[in-house]
């Protein structure tokens, strides 16, 4: 006898059929106490490459491991009822060929429980891109600013703010969508740019530094929380959670070397003191 509940998890195809009917709220999550946090809020939860960042310290994106990712992705698929699970992959996992991309997304796909995967890449990896989509395996595309490529972008630079490069990026997310992507990020695009892109197509794009007319909008959650040392220009900090934090932690270690904590009652096994008469 099977067991239904009244939690279902958001599927690829109705992140795209939000395309004109509503909004897509998007955060990442790296690990199962943020997920489980933030699922029931959000349509979208990707366990994007910046966990190099954000959860190791790393200086960019390009060390992250495929098993690392698929660990991080399983973390939050097992914390997570309601968000439609996407797991980002690393560099070097599937720009080799399509063949290769195909061997890591299964991989992670199969070993995380994520639902689909993101790639960035212009309109070189639209192949992949529907090689990938042929044999079942859903993608998100990622074209403007494109971390994975910041040496050859030569930084993390706002992209599309000139003719050619609007023209390229355009182009970019025309091939994605004509090879099956269901859904396209626009990092770090211009706005009228982001916009433009939004109105041709017909599956959703979803935003991060490029428009308000984009189909929906993702962040990192730590900016957004308060929890890094410096939020992009195109985040929005909702919380301060790092001073909360902060003060949890001095409260807890004042209480220890008070001996205010434990009290008995954090403890087991402990004899209880009578009250004195």
């Amino acid at each position: 006898m099977s067991i239904h509940t009244d939690v279902k998890r958001t599927t690829v195809p109705q992140i795209t059929a939000c395309k004109g009917q509503r909004k897509i709220a998007a955060l990442t999550a790296y690990t199962s106490a943020i997920a489980g946090a933030i699922d029931e809020h959000l349509d979208l939860i990707l366990i994007g490459d910046s966990t190099a960042m954000v959860g190791y310290g790393l200086p960019d994106t390009l060390t992250i491991t495929v098993e690392q990712l698929t660990q991080h992705a399983a973390a939050v698929v097992r914390a997570t009822r309601h968000a439609c699970v996407v797991v980002d992959m690393p560099f070097g996992s599937y720009q080799e060929s399509p063949a290769q991309a195909f061997r890591n997304a299964a991989y992670m796909m199969a070993h995380s429980g994520a639902a689909a995967v993101k790639m960035e890449g212009g309109a070189a990896m639209a192949d992949t891109v529907r090689f990938l989509v042929e044999r079942a395996v859903p993608v998100l595309a990622h074209v403007g600013l494109m971390p994975q490529y910041v040496n050859t972008m030569g930084g993390f630079r706002a992209q599309g703010m000139d003719e050619a490069s609007a023209a390229r990026i355009l182009a970019d997310a025309r091939a994605h969508q004509d090879a099956g992507a269901f859904a396209i990020v626009l990092e770090g695009v211009a706005e009228p740019l982001a916009a433009r892109i939004t109105a041709e197509l017909s599956i959703p794009t979803i935003g991060i530094g490029a428009s308000p007319a984009c189909d929906g909008q993702i962040l990192v959650t730590e900016d957004i929380l308060g929890l890094t040392p410096r939020a992009p220009r195109f985040a929005k900090r909702y919380a301060d959670a790092a001073e909360l934090i902060g003060q949890a932690a001095r409260r807890y270690a004042e209480e220890v070397r008070s001996g205010a904590f434990p009290e008995l009652s954090h403890c087991f096994g402990a004899a209880r003191k009578e009250p004195r008469s």
